[in-house]
């Protein structure tokens, strides 16, 4: 038995007492996947589940690893069964699940047959209502079809959008007598309030699997779960909203344009400081070609911390310089960034303040006032309207949409998260080819 296995109490029956922890393995690279189960064994981690994108490119080899490795803990196969219910069943549990998931969605009769197999073969069947529309009523129905357990599920993408499993896990906990699941973004700060709504199963995926130290994650887990207390971590973060802003501040302009599919950048504009990192939201100006008024009139519209963004025709000469920037200063803006020129850079770069154009010159404009605040205006072919969200650094500039703020900052600390694994394994003597697997994943 492995040293791993030794330290954590025996798990030889899938019904719980007290509540558990189970790992969400939602890895596509099987020795990534048994590298963080082991350090999150040592953390106490109690259930762990074969993830279903670890099953789709790993097969069942993915559960029998697990289980050869662990074999006194409980796996689980997140088989997200549709149809075949049977089969799925019979092939998972010889694998050596002990849990087999199978979908809410899924037809009376799949979900009956995936009970049935199970137990024949010996393993429990729990039933996923991710995409249910009437989880309550649905959850009673699968427990009369001889469900062990209930999956409460927020899907990824709506976590990203800031929705969460508990007020759902509330009302089915108190529906069924059978023990309910729960996934969908928990963390230490939120998985004592999900034994606290009902939950007898806390599933944690990101919150371990993308933690530099999944141990220590796992052992924070622990104590939430145990003491149904909330634990602050910086092992995963997420913005609901009213914290944009400081989420945002932790994350690079490269990371948004990863979340936002590699796009989302401001062609052509150029960090003139060196070092500064600028988040706020966008106050928006069109001008004429050197005419300032409008960028400096900006500065009185804007509030503090929004950024000016100025769409001056991406030409000269200068509709900003070092006394609009004292001014911005003492109004307390977060930056600007001008498609068209600044002077004055390097008195600018001495105040530190986040300047970005995509020219400078030493020639100013004249004060016409032609022009518009508070107007969607377009940068390189990238649309950027008043409230939409700016992060900019020495990388550039990227813009996130006022309405999907939410989502894509989340998604963007998703991209640092996952980075942040791999930048360890790195400094643990690994190469970037090695730690992502180029050569299995390169297209044929």
């Amino acid at each position: 038995m492995s040293s791993a296995a030794e330290k954590t109490p025996r798990a030889n029956s899938a019904k719980p007492g007290a509540p558990r922890l189970q790992l969400a393995l939602d890895f596509v690279d099987l020795p990534r996947a048994l590298k963080v189960a082991e350090e999150a064994v040592l953390g106490g981690a109690d259930w762990l589940e074969a993830g279903t994108p670890l099953i789709k490119s790993e097969g069942l080899q993915a559960v029998r690893a697990l289980r050869d490795r662990w074999p006194e803990h409980i796996v689980v196969a997140d088989m997200k069964t549709m149809d075949a219910g049977r089969a799925e069943v019979e092939y998972a549990a010889k694998a050596g699940a002990r849990v087999v998931g199978v979908l809410g969605l899924a037809s009376d009769a799949t979900i009956r047959e995936c009970v049935e197999a199970g137990r024949n073969y010996g393993a429990e069947i729990i039933v996923d209502m991710i995409g249910v529309a009437d989880p309550v009523a649905r959850a009673r129905e699968v427990e009369a079809l001889g469900a062990s357990y209930v999956g409460i599920h927020v899907a990824i993408d709506e976590q990203m959008a800031g929705k969460t499993p508990f007020d759902i896990l509330r009302q089915v906990a108190a529906a069924v007598s059978i023990p309910v699941a729960v996934a969908g973004g928990i963390n230490s700060e939120t998985a004592g309030e999900a034994v606290e709504a009902g939950a007898a199963i806390v599933i944690v995926g990101g919150a371990i699997t993308k933690a530099t130290d999944a141990t220590e994650a796992t052992r924070l887990i622990k104590h939430a779960i145990a003491h149904r207390v909330s634990v602050k971590s910086d092992y995963f973060v997420r913005a609901s909203g009213d914290d944009l802003r400081e989420v945002l501040l932790r994350v690079s302009a490269a990371n948004v344009s990863d979340a936002l599919h590699r796009s989302g950048d401001l062609p052509g504009i150029v960090a003139r400081t060196p070092g500064a990192k600028m988040v706020g939201r966008a106050v928006t100006v069109r001008t004429y070609p050197g005419d300032w008024a409008k960028p400096v009139e900006a500065i009185d519209v804007a509030e503090e911390g929004d950024v000016i963004v100025i769409d001056a025709g991406g030409v000269l000469p200068a509709v900003w310089g070092e006394l609009a920037t004292n001014s911005a200063i003492q109004r307390g803006l977060a930056g600007v960034v001008i498609a068209g020129a600044a002077r004055d850079t390097g008195d600018i770069r001495e105040l530190g303040f986040p300047l970005f154009s995509s020219h400078v010159t030493p020639t100013a404009g004249e004060p016409k006032g032609f022009g518009e605040i508070g107007v969607p205006i377009r940068i390189g072919g990238v649309t950027v309207s008043p409230g939409d969200w700016i992060v900019g650094d020495d990388d550039g500039v990227c813009v996130i949409p006022k309405e999907k703020a939410v989502e894509y900052t989340n998604r963007a600390m998703d991209v640092l998260e996952r980075e942040n694994r791999l930048r360890g394994e790195i400094l643990e003597g690994s190469t970037l080819s090695q730690v992502a697997y180029l050569l299995k994943w390169e297209k044929k």
